[in-house]
């Protein structure tokens, strides 16, 4: 898995801050971004973090390119909807020679990682005989499994960010989807850590979790004090 942020909002914690800030100044958002102290945007942040009120954070947006990660984890990221999706074509992009995601489960299983690799061995020979024979491409990728690697260009905001590390960094999150949530927040607390202080899983961030009985246990609390 490759997870790079190629392109973010220029100055994003200030930009979060000044649009809050504006809603209740006489001053322009020109003046704000230009005027306001770094200690008016920490303390304007945390504000905005202990009210609940994050409109201001969907004002700045995150772009990341991912490669090396598997179809399964691809059906479950475009489930979160504020956000855009570019991904490689199966139609347009011949897929002979195709790269493949093992799951640990399978690689630490010797008997169960040979099964695995023959699968794939006759899935790309299917394919390649399917397209040996005219099929069409958009036609032959009807043979190809979950597992096949492709790569995904990722755009989100803030806010969405934060629902998305919220429940893809919990411990009951698929393994794939979760290393690269966890390798996204990396990528943005590097960038803007003011406004990912407090990003993750319930229990990390409130101490409580949401999970009921399918808690892994690492806190007890079912709701925030």
């Amino acid at each position: 898995m490759k997870v790079t942020l190629i392109k973010y909002t220029p100055e994003p914690e200030r930009a979060v801050a000044m649009s809050a800030r504006l809603c209740y100044s006489a001053a322009g958002a020109e003046e704000l971004a230009k005027t306001m102290s770094e200690a008016q945007v920490d303390k304007l942040i945390e504000k905005l973090f202990t009210m609940g009120h994050l409109s201001t954070f969907e004002h700045v947006s995150f772009t990341f390119a991912i490669e090396g990660v598997s179809r399964v984890l691809t059906h479950q990221l475009v489930r979160h909807r504020i956000a855009s999706y570019s991904q490689q074509s199966q139609r347009y992009v011949a897929e002979h020679g195709f790269e493949y995601i093992m799951p640990p489960s399978v690689a630490n299983k010797p008997e169960a990682k040979v099964k695995y690799e023959a699968l794939m061995r006759q899935i790309q020979q299917t394919y390649d005989e399917l397209v040996a024979l005219d099929v069409h491409q958009e036609d032959a990728r009807y043979v190809l499994g979950n597992a096949t690697e492709t790569k995904i260009v990722v755009t989100m905001n803030a806010r969405s960010l934060l629902h998305f590390f919220e429940k893809r960094c919990c411990l009951r999150a698929q393994w794939e989807i979760r290393n690269l949530a966890n390798a996204m927040l990396t990528a943005v607390q590097a960038v803007a850590p003011r406004l990912f202080a407090k990003a993750g899983p319930t229990c990390v961030t409130g101490g409580y979790c949401t999970e009921g009985d399918l808690s892994c246990g690492r806190v007890n609390r079912d709701k925030p004090l």
